[in-house]
């Protein structure tokens, strides 16, 4: 058999044996928060040690974690999370995008699946997450924002905390209220799950009453 074909079939149930754990990870009806985030952050950013900071406190309370798996805050979370879960059976989960730059899986992985389109990775992040964290972050990390919070709105997900984590986000949630929402374009109750909050401390207390 040439090696290049060898090669691709070694991948191919590689990949296989991913999606049948993932599937199984999938059906555990399991507490789980996703933290989504710019892949552009570097390691030596004070952001990154704080998503560090963040996914470490929920590994240490046994509470597995989603992310889109790969750089970036997505490693941040992921490693800090390794860290905090060595003691508990707490998972880290990666859900990547199949782009034209292709963005590689982070190492802190447990279980990991590739989309080819991002709404049925968004989905996947949905069927998966009972808590939603939003860091710092571009049109991506905005996209994964508004898909989450319109689900909710007209009532496709459960009510679930959305919480805008980091000072980026200051102007935004004012925005919100001093436009669409004046101008009756959604309702106040609309905004009754969107939480916004500056400390890793402040995340874990919204979290811990859900």
């Amino acid at each position: 058999m040439p090696e290049r074909v060898s090669r691709k079939r070694s991948k191919r149930d590689s990949q296989k044996k991913d999606l049948d754990r993932f599937e199984g990870e999938l059906a555990k009806r399991e507490f789980r928060v996703a933290i989504f985030g710019s892949a552009r952050i570097k390691r030596n950013d004070a952001l990154y040690k704080k998503i560090y900071t963040l996914g470490r406190m929920l590994g240490e309370r046994n509470i597995d974690i989603v992310t889109g798996g790969g750089p970036g805050l997505m490693e941040a979370a992921s490693k800090g999370h390794k860290a905090g879960s060595a003691k508990t059976n707490a998972h880290t989960i990666g859900l990547n995008i199949k782009l034209p730059r292709e963005q590689e899986f982070n190492p802190y992985l447990d279980f990991k699946k590739e989309f080819y389109t991002f709404s049925a990775r968004l989905d996947s992040f949905m069927q998966l997450s009972n808590a939603v964290v939003v860091a710092h972050g571009g049109v991506g990390t905005l996209l994964e924002f508004f898909y989450t919070w319109q689900l909710e709105q007209v009532e496709h997900i459960c009510h679930i905390p959305i919480i805008l984590f980091g000072p980026m986000w200051r102007g935004l949630v004012s925005w919100l209220k001093s436009q669409p929402l004046r101008r009756g374009y959604f309702d106040k109750k609309d905004l009754a799950n969107i939480y916004h909050a500056e400390s890793c401390s402040r995340v874990i207390e919204i979290i811990d009453k859900t």
